[in-house]
């Protein structure tokens, strides 16, 4: 194998130990000061109005993407040229941090202990933390689904999305997904701020999600027959109901966790006091329950395991 093969396998294996201890300093938070920083420099330099604002998010996104990518290439370069010690360990740590299993796994089960220990308004709070709509009103099955729809649309934004760009262009390549993906948290919103400014990152976070999404998707219906659950029906509603949201991409990791619990997931959600008419996704075979916040864990564990493997084994074919 070759050394970034290694990297990519070591800094898998990594985040699933460790996962984002709060005391380590993230590179995410990186990009995002210099999104902010480069935010305030374009929008002082250029008008604001629709034309000068869509100019400026491009301006942005070509910025943001280069420096994120040419940061870390040149230095992996300097440290496999003079060291490739050094630059096996750095590939393989930077790995590990653009990855997101644990800490996924770890964020959405402090909403499950939160609802069955301590009640309704600590499992609300502990949801706001990983979710963007209002939580204030949600009930107990509302912020079970909030917490279960953040595991179904993040296995691939922070799994499997980043997966398959390391396994393209190792840690460079996935540092450029991570430059865009956080681009799109920060920025690709429909409000006033950023309706104009927020395009390009938005449209970008699209494309390089398509493929990611499927491959999470097909990934997520295999895991749902390893791990016991309803994988028929899991198919069933991905063919469905994959295209039941504005977004091209999320719905498709969320309707076949809908279809593989047996529940409906998305449907109507307040943002910033405005509500939002959305269609639901699956079927409600059942009620959903708290542990169903756990269960998406299996299948989140079980994608990833798959979406490894899978891609090791092309990686070393193509190789």
């Amino acid at each position: 194998m070759t050394y970034m093969t290694i990297a990519i396998v070591a800094g898998f294996v990594l985040d699933l130990i460790f996962g984002d201890p709060r005391w380590l300093y993230h590179p995410v938070r990186l990009i995002g000061h210099l999104i902010s920083g480069t935010e305030r420099i374009i929008r002082n330099c250029l008008p604001a109005n629709k034309t000068g604002e869509r100019i400026g998010g491009g301006i942005l996104v070509l910025m943001v993407v280069t420096v994120s990518t040419g940061v870390p290439a040149v230095i992996l370069s300097v440290a496999y040229k003079y060291f490739w010690q050094l630059g096996l360990a750095l590939e393989s740590f930077w790995c590990y941090q653009i990855l997101a299993t644990k800490s996924l796994k770890v964020e959405s089960d402090r909403v499950y202990i939160a609802l069955k220990d301590r009640g309704l308004e600590a499992g609300r709070k502990a949801v706001s933390m990983i979710v963007g709509r209002d939580t204030q009103n949600l009930t107990e099955e509302g912020v079970t689904k909030a917490a279960v729809e953040t595991v179904a649309e993040n296995t691939s934004d922070g799994v499997i999305a980043p997966l398959f760009y390391m396994l393209i262009g190792g840690a460079v390549l996935g540092f450029a997904y991570k430059a865009i993906n956080t681009m799109d948290s920060m920025v690709g919103y429909k409000n006033d701020r950023y309706q104009w400014f927020g395009t390009a990152a938005a449209k970008l976070d699209d494309v390089v999600n398509f493929i990611p999404a499927r491959v999470s998707a097909v990934l997520m219906i295999a895991a749902s027959y390893l791990t016991g659950m309803d994988g028929k029906n899991a198919a069933r509603i991905f063919r469905r109901d994959r295209f039941n949201h504005k977004s091209p991409n999320s719905a498709q990791t969320e309707a076949v966790m809908a279809g593989a619990l047996d529940v409906q997931l998305a449907g109507d959600a307040w943002y910033f006091g405005k509500l939002h008419k959305k269609p639901t996704i699956g079927d409600p075979v059942r009620e959903m329950e708290i542990l169903d916040i756990r269960r998406s864990h299996k299948l989140l564990y079980g994608t990833a395991m798959l979406g490894l493997i899978l891609g090791i084994i092309l990686r070393i074919l193509v190789l």
